[in-house]
């Protein structure tokens, strides 16, 4: 039987609910929620109210402690849209709760502007880096952006600007559906809104200028997107790469030798889903890859600053990993193949002659496939232009059985 109920409220209180949610909320024994929503739903709550505790993790508990008895939880509009809902439903099967969703923020800004919600990219930055909106930033998108408090919508101006994105229009939309809505609008680069109210979602009409940092959508991004030293896996190479990495929704990554972390970076930016662990014994490089992470919009990289083998102990068994750099060291490669899950991927690039040899062994007695690649770049030679040849590079592409 259902006895937990999940009740979305808006800034509008109890008017904005139907019955049955009145109902679900007057009928509870304990009422959970933040001391906004008790206070929005106080005139119907007959049982004890509860606020939600610090760390949040401890009102979870304290909700399913309370099984089987009459439960209510007041959530902001959808609880399943970046709400508590999800959260609960971790634990919780579905058929024990009861949930009565109200409008989320999303759908009452892409109502104010005539937005269809299916043509716009809605994201959550709620208690998260500000860096994730950078893949989405191309010329004509909309994107509505949930902030974190009253100082997120001149962050997210700030940010516009710094990526070349400075006249593109940043609307504040404030407290929907409640008593103090506004709604206000200002160019990115001249973002002068005060007294913002801390519930807001930023509307972006985004406008690029000429050479703002747009972050195409296609594998092999351009090496001049990520700061590097030299020891960066060059794009047509990781494209080539990424394509025989594969990757699948909710998969994790090893990128040893990770270098400039470009490869890790490309693989997180292919599906949101996506993780990836680098691997980098050198810190000055270790810092340019958290870096070019936040610079590419995959804050949430993880970086391990050590060396291979040992640097690999303890990490989350990977289903793909590269060898871009360190991988003819002891014990590296078979380290690696011994941490992949099973149908899990390995890509390695060798261009030194003893890393090739490894991999010449590897599959004669593994199998896999081998491609041997070479690039060759249009330079000038005096006057004139010539081919410049790349190093060439042996590739070994192998699936754990």
């Amino acid at each position: 039987m259902s006895w937990l109920s999940i009740v979305g409220i808006g800034e509008d209180g109890l008017a904005g609910l139907g019955d049955a949610g009145m109902a679900a909320i007057s009928g509870a024994e304990i009422v959970f929620g933040g001391a906004r929503h008790l206070e929005l739903a106080a005139p119907a709550i007959t049982g004890e109210a509860r606020a939600w505790l610090s760390p949040f993790s401890a009102s979870i508990d304290a909700i399913i402690a309370l099984r089987g008895r009459r439960i209510c939880v007041l959530a902001s509009g959808d609880p399943f849209h970046h709400g508590v809902g999800a959260t609960l439903a971790r634990q919780i099967d579905a058929s024990q709760m009861q949930v009565f969703p109200h409008p989320s923020s999303f759908s009452l800004a892409a109502a104010r502007l005539g937005w269809p919600l299916q043509d716009v990219l809605s994201l959550s930055l709620h208690g998260r880096p500000l860096d994730l909106i950078r893949p989405h930033l191309h010329a004509g998108a909309r994107i509505l952006a949930l902030t974190s408090d009253a100082h997120g919508p001149a962050a997210l101006a700030a940010l516009l600007t710094e990526a070349g994105f400075g006249i593109s229009i940043v609307t504040v939309l404030e407290a929907l559906g409640g008593p103090g809505e506004r709604v206000r609008s200002h160019v990115a680069m001249n973002f002068a809104l005060d007294e913002i109210n801390p519930l807001n979602i930023c509307a972006i009409s985004v406008v690029a200028l000429p050479g703002a940092r747009i972050l195409p959508l296609s594998a092999g991004l351009d090496d001049a997107l990520f700061e590097h030293d030299g020891q960066i896996t060059k794009r047509e190479l990781r494209a080539l790469a990424l394509s025989a990495l594969a990757p699948r929704h909710g998969e994790v990554l090893w990128d040893i030798g990770a270098g400039s972390g470009s490869v890790g970076i490309e693989w997180m930016l292919a599906d949101p889903s996506l993780r990836a662990i680098a691997i980098e014994a050198n810190p000055d490089r270790a810092s340019r890859i958290t870096r070019n992470a936040a610079a590419c919009g995959v804050p949430d990289l993880k970086l391990v600053i050590g060396t291979a083998p040992d640097a690999l102990s303890g990490l989350e068994a990977p289903h793909a990993v590269f060898i871009g750099g360190g991988g003819s060291d002891p014990g590296v490669l078979d380290a690696a193949m011994a941490a992949l899950r099973p149908g899990g991927r390995l890509v390695a690039n060798a261009v030194t002659l003893e890393l090739e040899a490894m991999l010449l062994d590897h599959h004669a007695r593994l199998g896999g496939s081998l491609a041997r690649i070479a690039i060759a770049r249009a330079d000038a030679v005096g006057s004139m232009t010539a081919w410049r040849p790349a190093m060439p590079i042996t590739q070994w592409a192998w699936t754990k059985p």
